[in-house]
């Protein structure tokens, strides 16, 4: 929220990638900005660039991506920030790079980070998360990193917005990162297990499932077994079968014709295999 607030101006228009979490837009709209999406299509969720040069307007002001992609469990990968930077480096737009899950890759190139990229490191924010990274998502806390400029706006809205992390959870997080600076490294294997634990046990079912290269998260298509619109497949699974789930509808504002539903595996594995 302080990077858009700092970024847009009333008028401006941000584009986004849908499925999006869900905080974008309002952020957008409390800016005074205009969001336009640009829909990504399954199974991969790649990025059309020439839809996206398209999309492109004097009014935009900012580029929002995520990555590992939450909800689609996608990577971006070097040629993406490539083309990217292609497309806008005549005009004047800023990049807010969503990276709360750059520790959960499972890509064979692994997490390719905007700040890699020597030109849109200077136009850019990257937002990483210390909850995402330690297990603790309820705290809230997580950080960004931007050129200095940028970093001077940003904080005149954080000084109003937030003001500080409380102090239990600086000290906890300072002690976590003193006592265990390996852990982050160790986070791909831990989830991956995971991951390939709950695919296996998710084989002999009718569910297709999508390719995860990052997050903890896991698509997975329910067309073989109901015809029901996602949102109505989910409320079957919590209230009949005993399993929550998300579907992705509510990850997009155009009507979303995919039967797909969104699982996690950042869960024991008795839990996963229950």
């Amino acid at each position: 929220y302080a990077a858009i607030t700092a970024l847009v101006r009333r008028g401006d228009e941000v584009i986004c990638f849908d499925p999006s979490y869900d905080s974008y837009a309002p952020a957008v709209a409390l800016a005074g900005g205009e969001l336009r999406r640009i829909a990504l299509q399954p199974p991969h969720f790649r990025v059309d660039w020439q839809q996206f040069a398209a999309a492109l307007s004097d009014k935009t002001r900012l580029v929002i991506l995520n990555t590992p992609h939450n909800p689609s469990a996608t990577v971006w990968q070097r040629e993406d920030f490539a083309a990217l930077w292609q497309a806008i480096a005549e005009r004047e737009i800023y990049v807010l790079s969503d990276e709360v899950y750059e520790h959960i890759c499972f890509a064979e190139g692994g997490h390719a980070s905007v700040l890699a990229h020597p030109q849109l490191r200077e136009r850019a924010v990257a937002v990483s998360s210390f909850g995402k990274t330690f297990h603790m998502t309820g705290w809230k806390v997580g950080y960004c990193v931007a050129p200095a400029a940028i970093s001077a706006e940003l904080r005149k809205v954080h000084q109003y917005l937030t003001f500080s992390v409380n102090t239990p959870a600086q000290l906890a997080i300072a002690d976590m990162l003193r006592e265990a600076p390996e852990h982050y490294r160790e986070l791909p294997a831990f989830y991956r297990e995971r991951r390939d634990l709950f695919i296996e046990a998710l084989r002999p079912s009718r569910l297709e499932l999508l390719p995860c290269e990052g997050t903890y998260f896991l698509l997975a298509d329910y067309s073989a077994i109901s015809d029901l619109d996602d949102v109505s497949f989910c409320r079957w699974l919590t209230t009949e079968v005993g399993v929550a789930t998300i579907p992705l509808s509510v990850f997009c504002a155009d009507p979303f014709p995919h039967k797909l539903i969104r699982l996690c595996f950042a869960k024991q594995p008795a839990t996963l295999l229950a």
